[in-house]
């Protein structure tokens, strides 16, 4: 199981990890053709109120912050598990791992994700 599949199972623990897909990444430049979604394989909610219900969530900004949506869920927030996600989630940008703007697209890939398996996102969570 991939450490996308561990977030996602963190978020919806009844959904079938071995199902989870990753959504191909948004492309880099204004005008570059978008690569197709994947399907959602199974409706699973509001990804949001989920999150929002975890303790602790009030004292984290989960929805910008890709470290503090890993310590929401449990998971090891560390650069190189964020590079290991990052890897998985096909990242090909030229930003410096740790960087805000590779944080910022690394938050944003995941939760790409999550809707490309079923999960719900407010306007404020889609790209």
């Amino acid at each position: 199981m991939g450490f996308f599949s561990n977030i996602f199972s963190k978020i919806f623990p009844s959904a079938n990890a071995a199902e989870v897909v990753v959504a191909p990444p948004a492309p880099a430049a204004a005008g570059a053709p978008a690569a197709p979604a994947a399907p959602a394989s199974i409706p699973l909610g509001d990804v949001a109120p989920i999150l929002d219900a975890m303790p602790g969530a009030s004292g984290l900004n989960w929805r910008t912050s890709i470290v503090d949506l890993l310590k929401l869920l449990g998971l090891d927030s560390s650069l190189s598990a964020r590079k290991e996600l990052a890897g998985e989630l096909l990242y090909s940008g030229s930003d410096e791992p740790g960087s805000a703007a590779w944080n910022i697209w690394l938050h944003k890939q995941v939760m790409r994700s999550i809707a490309a398996n079923g999960g719900t996102l407010p306007p404020d969570l889609r790209d």
